[in-house]
């Protein structure tokens, strides 16, 4: 029998989801995605099976191109690049469901054509002739594809790999194509974790790095899971991680290991890759998830050369490297009564808090995508979409009045919002002080005055939007206010 209600409600559900599809596709459309090959010497320590588990989440907005397994200081003589693929084997499991949540996911059997195994031999000792594995050959035919994005090398353990590679294209290109390989390239790295480092820098000096080489008690990656005093820490705790990620949330999140020395040290290495409005990669000193650095030359002295390196040698940079930059962040402040949410009174300053300042947020993104893992769209949150009725860059006068405005910003499950401005200094032209809001900052419009200044002046605001839905997810917009000096005041 012909049942009208019935077929009226799977029209409107098929509806639903066809408007769903698309804007997920026009979402995808408008961001490019950031090109990254990881090296990792992975079950050196749990953390970069955590790491990896935490980068398959988002492989639908990062193109892997590469997992490859190394050796480091901690991991001399072994790669282990089935571990890559069994942790693979849980993702081919929960990639159909990650489907229901955005679009874009590679199938499992995509990422282990990826997978490839580097020499098991330490450092040095795996570069130079005879020493091409099928890892470094892999990375300079992923270098050579006719693709204009940059390619970053995303390195959670030793760099031998891509010093081999690096040494054999020197081999077979004049200096000229060197060169522009080699501009093709960034590298972030998590320390340095065997002796090829300091070669590459050395050797290529033009090549795009960014890394706090030295002691890991001097190195921004830390703040993914320094306990700082004086904050909640809870998002980083164990009992946080067994209840969001490993327990009750599928075969993936039951392969996320227990932490033994530090929870996903090598995460930071390409959070900063991930399109969440905040984040610009090609700009280190422009702040963003994976920590703000600055490009200089840093003091052998700055570099805790006597502490933990695994007995990785330490040696003065002999040119300018993206490193250590130092944030002064004051948390905001919910409260039960008045002004829902304001800055804080509690100031804290360091290189550590340039990564660490974003991390609730970051937490609360894995937990949402490890749902998505296990839970059909209706049930699981996704993050808001945050829309300004303006341009992202503006030109103003010195003490001229402005707004900034996102009013339009919308939730793709209808959830209430929390807004969020803030003057961010060490992102703009010149260090100064940080620039009040000239209204209730929680506002979606916001009213400032800009500053006086004796010369072209760029200052950074960021709103921070997050949604009530549960776990709450936060994304940015990043606005560049420029600031000229006012004719008549000259």
């Amino acid at each position: 029998m012909f049942h009208f209600p019935l077929l009226l409600r799977l029209t409107q559900l098929l509806l639903l989801w066809s408007v769903i599809s698309l804007q997920m596709v026009a979402a995808e459309a408008t961001v490019e995605k950031q090109r990254v090959l990881v090296l990792t010497d992975i079950e050196a320590d749990p953390d970069d099976a955590q790491s990896l588990i935490r980068l398959l989440l988002y492989a639908n907005q990062i193109d892997i191109e590469g997992l490859v397994a190394t050796t480091s200081v901690h991991q001399k003589n072994r790669v282990v690049p089935e571990t890559i693929l069994s942790i693979l084997d849980a993702y081919a499991k929960v990639q159909p469901n990650l489907l229901l949540h955005e679009a874009g996911y590679p199938n499992a059997a995509q990422l282990k054509a990826l997978v490839k195994p580097a020499l098991p031999l330490y450092g040095m000792q795996g570069v130079g002739e005879g020493k091409d594995s099928a890892g470094s050959d892999w990375l300079l035919q992923v270098l050579q594809k006719p693709d204009p994005r940059p390619l970053w090398l995303s390195i959670w353990g030793g760099s031998n790999t891509l010093a081999q590679a690096l040494y054999r294209l020197k081999q077979r290109l004049p200096e000229a194509q060197l060169q522009q390989q080699i501009s093709r390239l960034r590298v972030y790295s998590i320390s340095d974790q065997d002796d090829s480092a300091g070669w590459i820098r050395q050797q290529f000096p033009t090549l795009f790095y960014i890394v706090s080489p030295g002691g890991y008690g001097a190195a921004t990656w830390t703040g993914i899971n320094t306990v700082v005093e004086g904050i909640d820490n809870s998002s980083i705790s164990n009992p946080w991680l067994a209840n969001h990620i490993q327990q009750g949330h599928g075969p993936l999140g039951a392969l996320y290991p227990d932490v033994a020395y530090g929870m996903e040290g090598d995460t930071p290495a390409w959070l900063g890759l991930i399109p969440n409005g905040l984040n610009q990669p090609e700009r280190p000193d422009w702040g963003g998830w994976g920590g703000r650095y600055q490009l200089y030359i840093p003091k052998l002295s700055d570099t805790d050369p006597k502490g933990f390196t695994g007995g990785v040698p330490v040696l003065q940079e002999s040119r300018p490297i993206w490193t250590n930059a130092v944030d002064r962040y004051s948390p905001p402040q919910l409260a039960d009564y008045g002004r829902a949410l304001r800055p804080g009174q509690q100031s804290f300053s360091g290189f550590r808090e340039t990564l660490w300042r974003w991390r609730d947020a970051i937490q609360q993104d894995f937990a949402a995508r490890m749902d998505w893992a296990i839970l059909p769209y209706a049930s699981a949150n996704h993050p808001p979409r945050p829309q300004l009725r303006h341009a992202t860059e503006l030109t103003v006068k010195s003490g001229a009045s402005f707004h900034l405005d996102a009013r339009d910003s919308t939730d793709p499950d209808g959830d209430s919002l929390q807004y969020f401005w803030f003057h961010y200094p060490e992102a703009g032209s010149a260090p100064r002080p940080q620039l009040s809001i000239n209204s209730a900052e929680n506002m979606a419009r916001v009213h400032l005055i800009a500053p006086q200044v004796n010369k072209a002046e760029t200052l950074h605001f960021i709103l921070q939007l997050t949604d009530r839905g549960s776990p709450a997810l936060t994304r940015y917009l990043r606005v560049r206010v420029t600031v000229e000096p006012d004719s008549y005041s000259q």
